[in-house]
């Protein structure tokens, strides 16, 4: 393939990279325009001239150019510093939704491209699965329903991302401060203590990711532990609330409209699960299984707090779990995180990460930074990094991402990885390659120190980056199926798959060293560290499935009338072993919600898959290339061009299991022998 100087401006992110308020939607604007006139192209041709190439494969083209002329754009609305900006970004955001919904009822574009399917073309690979797809996309559109039924799907469609936008906005621009002073702070390390602004002595607490955990896992007055992390919960608020109802209100009247029984059942049909009683099976199989797991957990848990206390009915609050973990670790594993945290500075991990990937699939990493702010392209924020991939055999750049590590005021408060170009080849052969950014809300330098990560925080950034490398590692043709474009459902596997490598000892130590003497992790630290890998697993996956089921109870109401704080409610008596909290709407701020609504069940379904994956790298070899490039193959290569079950069974040489999962949470269980080369 060749890059060719007429498309440079597609082959390389630094000429289309503006950040500029000013620019994001007049831009946007502009490349509506020429997407609407590529489209009337396609509605021009003869229903007898048609090919896969001037109908579908235009359609491909338009869909991808756009992506590639705007989401940088309306990225800004997570990352800028300028108000202006981000509120541009995110009524251009509403713009481009709303012109994606009306392209997708277009009944001249449809007509078209029906035309072409009616000729039942012989199609293979990818061109297939487009088509395929195509017309199961306008079938969920409700392209088969009469007029008026359109137009109010039209309208729902419209409003839910107005709202999904208004809920977005509501959680990073909320500002919650919890009053404290230093007394009620007892515990709490004092870089973090240091952090937060104060008015005549009484410290202001932030809800970034950073201050919660330093709090909650440290601070050894119950009664401000209490405080925290309800205020944490409370994120977003009651008028976060009611814009939840209202979402899970139109959704539930989209599937009744499309002919689906919830809104459930409507996200799942492009799925692996399917059916909402699908993953109601899976959960009916793995709670009982977890369960013995939890309870054990929670007696432990329990004991720990009576016996700090000395209060014999003490009872166990959500509150007390991250501070009785760092406890437990300190007096049965002789784990201290914080000293764990001065062999993780971000440098050093960020670059045993990318010597782990870089060796693993044949890589190298490039940071050109520098290379576009001379070009007169700044990136958004100093604390943000641009790097191009090459790939070390083949030679040449293969995809470029950025990394954006910590926490500021209005910032997305979350870690993601957006997937912000697809790669493409377009029709002259020129290449499009990936642009992906890894955004994370990690611990920030203070003082004279550097900036220190928890392992929470290590395994968060790997996670991430296995996004990023799916993104980076594609050879999909068509833009529809690059890197991360698979069923949703298994989009995690990837990811959480990668997570394991930070509970290697091996690749701990090949980057590990005392931010001060440069000294390695020391052994007794990282035998006791990697000892206690399950400790607490049972809670934490309870946790999961009441995010997860959660999400199904109140998108499988039928009319969509939801009171979704009592359901929150009923749902954390059903299934956590903790005594409900009153007053508390995580769901204000439950991200997920949008975009991932009826899907959360996605995360412990893809980790069944990804520890299953995972067996041939422990048989293998963690670090061994062969088993890295077999993995590149047969899994990220191919983005979404495949079912992921069948990569999954194609990779694994056998239909997937369950053992790996359970071994996972530490459940006994022999792994399952490597089927396949690598």
């Amino acid at each position: 393939m060749r890059t060719s100087p007429r498309l440079w401006a597609l082959a390389a992110p630094l000429a289309l990279l503006s950040f500029a308020c000013a620019e994001v939607h007049p831009k946007v604007a502009e490349a509506t325009k020429r997407a609407d006139a590529a489209v009337a192209a396609i509605v021009a041709i003869p229903d007898k001239d048609r090919t896969f190439e001037n109908t579908l494969g235009a359609l491909d083209d338009i869909g991808t150019r756009l992506d590639t002329e705007t989401s940088v754009l309306i990225f800004m609305q997570f990352v800028s510093t300028d108000a202006n900006a981000r509120d541009t970004a995110r009524e251009s955001d509403e713009f481009l939704s709303n012109w994606q919904i009306e392209l997708g009822k277009r009944e001249d574009l449809y007509k078209a491209v029906k035309a072409y399917a009616d000729t039942s073309p012989k199609l293979e690979g990818e061109q297939a699965r487009y088509l395929k797809f195509t017309m199961r996309d306008y079938r969920r559109a409700g392209m088969d329903l009469p007029k008026d039924k359109r137009d109010r799907l039209k309208d729902i469609e419209k409003e839910l991302n107005k709202l999904g936008i208004e809920f977005e906005q509501n959680i990073a621009e909320d500002e919650t401060r919890v009053p404290l002073t230093r007394a009620e702070l007892r515990g709490v390390p004092k870089d973090v203590i240091d952090k937060q602004p104060q008015t005549d002595g009484v410290l202001l607490v932030g809800m970034d990711y950073p201050t919660f955990d330093g709090i909650t896992n440290h601070c050894d007055v119950e009664a401000t532990r209490q405080k925290v992390w309800t205020a944490y919960k409370r994120r977003g608020g009651k008028k976060n609330v009611r814009v939840l109802e209202k979402l899970v209100k139109l959704r539930a009247e989209q599937a009744q409209l499309l002919g689906f029984a919830t809104s459930v059942d409507y996200e799942l049909e492009p799925r692996m699960a399917k059916t909402a009683a699908a993953v109601a099976d899976f959960y009916k199989k793995l709670r009982p299984i977890v369960r013995k797991k939890s309870a054990a957990d929670f007696a432990e848990f329990l004991a720990s707090k009576r016996k700090q206390t000395g209060n014999k009915t003490a009872q166990l609050y959500p509150w007390d779990y991250a501070y009785l973990k760092d406890r437990l670790l300190k007096e049965k594993y002789a784990v201290d995180e914080e000293k764990v945290r001065e062999y993780l500075p971000v440098a050093r991990v960020v670059d045993g990460l990318f010597k782990v990937t870089q060796s693993l699939y044949g890589l190298e990493y490039r940071e050109i930074t520098d290379k576009a702010a001379a070009m007169g392209f700044t990136i958004w924020h100093p604390d943000a990094k641009f790097y191009e991939v090459v790939d070390k055999e083949k030679g040449g750049v293969i995809g470029r991402f950025f990394i954006d590590l910590y926490p500021r005021p209005n910032k997305y408060t979350h870690a993601a990885c957006w997937s912000l170009w697809e790669r493409k080849v377009w029709p002259d052969g020129t290449v499009q390659l990936p642009l992906a950014a890894v955004v994370a809300n990690l611990s920030k330098p203070s003082g004279d120190k550097p900036a220190l990560l928890t392992h929470d925080e290590v395994v968060t950034f790997f996670h991430e980056f296995g996004h990023c490398l799916h993104d980076m590692l594609t050879q999909t043709k068509m833009g529809r199926f690059s890197g991360t474009s698979v069923e949703r459902d298994f989009v995690e596997a990837p990811s959480q798959m990668f997570e394991n490598w930070v509970w290697n000892g091996k690749v701990l130590r090949t980057f590990a060293r005392h931010y001060k003497t440069g000294e390695p992790f020391p052994d007794k630290l990282l035998k006791g560290m990697l000892a206690a890998q399950h400790l607490g697993s049972g809670i934490e996956s309870e946790h999961q499935f009441y995010y997860g089921i959660f999400d199904q109870r109140i998108h499988t109401v039928k009319d969509g009338k939801v009171d979704t704080t009592k359901v929150a409610n009923d749902v954390y008596a059903e299934v956590e072993l903790y005594k409900p909290v009153p007053e508390v709407y995580f769901h204000a701020s439950f991200g997920h919600m949008v975009g991932y609504q009826g899907a959360y069940y996605g995360y412990m379904w893809s980790l069944v898959y990804a520890q299953d994956m995972f067996q041939r790298f422990e048989q293998l070899g963690i670090l061994d290339p062969k088993a890295g490039q077999y993995y590149r193959s047969k899994i990220l290569s191919r983005g979404g061009s495949m079912d992921a079950m069948d990569m999954l069974k194609d990779y694994l040489g056998r239909e997937p299991q369950l053992d790996a999962f359970l071994r996972h949470l530490g459940l006994e269980s022999k792994p399952a022998p490597v089927k396949g080369k690598g």
